[in-house]
């Protein structure tokens, strides 16, 4: 792997062995990002559970209190007044069979997607496009119910989805580097609330085997988890 002049002397500003209490980790995160564009502040979360066990998935989503940063374009797959209900949310596109056939023609435009259970049937057809892509519409993040109006402007609003990859790590943002460190501390806190709760009833032993925060093109920044737990508690008290 060949590693530029920039990520180098990145590099040197984190030390290797130390994992940092979570305002140091953010602050870390935003001095390590790149200054040409905005780049997203990541988290990666281990978690201890088997991905390989249907009993022990970790999945769902939650609204950011600050909002990603990002402009999110959300497809709806709706009729009748429903859709109606879609467009006036802000919904970016809104159709049924007739966007799912656009899908499969190869247009992929769109950040989230979400359809009325009615028409989980015309999703379903396309679903080998839109799973491998994180973008099948689930009930258990919310992208599948009627109350539609909710659902886009939550997604508008900030909310991310997360969930186990094969080697039981989450990745998601939380922000953009130009967000101040608090907005990005707040994020954090509350995404980390949401997957501690989301812990499996068969999951044993420690859950949240380790946390590095970093840019998108930055270094990983290991975060210290005893005082992930001491600010998920203050956000609880908070809330």
């Amino acid at each position: 792997m060949v590693v530029g002049k920039r990520y180098k002397e990145q590099l040197n500003k984190v030390e290797k062995d130390k994992t940092y209490a979570p305002n140091e980790a953010v602050a870390l995160a935003k001095d390590t990002s790149q200054t040409k564009f905005d780049e997203s502040i990541e988290a990666h979360i281990r978690l201890g559970v088997d991905s390989k066990q249907s009993d022990q998935q970790v999945r769902g989503s939650v609204v950011l209190p600050n909002g990603t940063g990002q402009d999110v374009k959300v497809a709806v797959f709706a009729q009748g007044e429903k859709a109606k209900e879609a467009e006036e949310a802000g919904a970016d596109f809104v159709g049924g069979d007739d966007l799912a056939e656009k899908i499969k023609k190869g247009w992929m435009d769109f950040d989230a997607a979400v359809s009325t259970p009615d028409m989980m049937a015309t999703v379903g057809k396309i679903g080998k496009i839109l799973g491998p892509r994180g973008l099948m519409p689930n009930p258990k993040t919310g992208t599948v119910t009627f109350e539609i109006s909710k659902a886009v402007k939550d997604i508008k609003a900030g909310k991310v989805e997360y969930r186990l990859d094969k080697y039981s790590i989450i990745h998601t943002i939380i922000g953009k580097a130009s967000f101040s460190e608090k907005a990005l501390l707040e994020n954090y806190g509350v995404l980390l609330e949401e997957i501690v709760k989301a812990k499996p009833a068969s999951a044993k032993g420690r859950y949240i085997e380790s946390i590095t925060l970093a840019s998108t093109m930055g270094p990983g920044i290991k975060v210290d988890i005893s005082k992930t737990k001491i600010l998920v508690e203050e956000e609880k008290i908070a809330g």
